[in-house]
């Protein structure tokens, strides 16, 4: 019976896992971080081919982390693009076979030039290994494919120990949160990283107050008047927050735990808020980001999320809608 599909998919991707696992990392490694480290300017990448594809990505992935970088087609720079390397630079080559005539050729010059050469390659026994500073050494690696020649498993192995050097440098270079949200200010991943502060349409405090705080002495009703908005076409928050008489977050009452007492029989809307409301709610604090408010969120199954400062009174009321409103969560 022929191999179905499933099994040799499988066969591929166990070829791919095993190229990444028998990668040896040494000594060289630290050379390779040190070197990008120092560069005074940045880090160009080239190659081509399949392995040119993986440099684009590298490079792409140097630059989203920290160092800056840009992608060098190996045969345009024999064409003229040579002057896209500065003073200061260090490159990083990718030729699995480490004998592409090329790559080679672009090396013997930046080795004239004195441009420090990182080289991601099969083995160091090659052309392009004699001439590089430092070689991070994929192995012999068999091809997923069946006939061992399409590039697959080698670039396979050549990106994840790119990446392990973009991020090994990053983590040298102690990029943070903060300095990923400035390199990713759109999409997705720049909106999971926007301050919560930034992100809540319920503020608490001047200038943008439209979140009255409730003493935890206030008759149910009452507070709920006083949580009304001066503008009647404003939105009206979700909850209310419950403060002590310091001012510090006491408790939460949602709208839903209204309804909840308005169904009971007798409900005593007179009664202090305080013997209502749920006390020491989940809270973020300001320096938190909207990805920790999604993560909360979806942990705890709530809607409304109150923050605070470092001194527990609350700032304001991240909302699910807030979520939706950045697309990310889904509404």
């Amino acid at each position: 019976m022929a191999e179905s599909d499933i099994e040799f998919a499988k066969q591929v991707l166990d070829a791919e896992a095993n190229a990444v696992a028998r990668i040896e990392v040494d000594e060289a490694f630290d050379a390779a971080v040190g070197l990008v480290i120092a560069a005074q300017g940045g880090l160009v990448v080239s190659g081509i081919g399949k392995s040119g594809l993986v440099g684009r990505k590298l490079s792409a992935t140097f630059a989203s982390t920290g160092t800056p970088s840009h992608f060098l087609h190996a045969t345009e720079a024999m064409h003229g693009d040579l002057g896209r390397i500065r003073k200061g630079d260090v490159v990083l080559l990718l030729s699995y076979g480490g004998n592409t005539q090329e790559v080679v050729e672009l090396a013997t010059i930046l080795r004239q030039d004195r441009v420090p050469i990182i080289a991601i390659l099969g083995q160091p026994a090659s052309d392009l290994g004699r001439l590089a500073t430092v070689n991070l050494c994929v192995g012999d690696v068999a091809e997923a494919c069946p006939l061992n020649l399409a590039p697959t498993a080698s670039t396979t192995a050549m990106l994840a120990l790119g990446d392990a050097l973009a991020l090994a440098v990053s983590r040298r270079r102690g990029f943070g949160v903060e300095d990923f949200q400035k390199v990713h200010p759109g999409g997705g991943l720049g909106r999971q990283l926007t301050p919560v502060v930034d992100a809540m349409r319920f503020k608490a405090g001047p200038p943008e107050a439209n979140l009255a705080l409730i003493v935890e002495s206030t008759p149910i009703a009452d507070a709920f008047e006083q949580s009304q908005p001066s503008d009647p076409t404003l939105r009206r928050a979700g909850a209310l927050l419950v403060v002590d008489d310091a001012g510090r977050l006491a408790g939460i009452f949602t709208d839903g735990d209204l309804r909840r007492l308005v169904f009971q029989h007798d409900a005593d809307l007179r009664q202090p808020i305080a013997r209502v409301m749920t006390r020491d709610p989940r809270r973020l604090d300001h320096h938190a980001l909207v990805r920790d408010a999604v993560q909360l969120m979806r942990e705890t199954r709530i809607d409304e999320v109150p923050v605070v400062d470092g001194d527990g009174r609350p700032l304001g009321l991240i909302d699910v809608q807030d979520l939706v409103a950045l697309k990310v969560i889904e509404g």
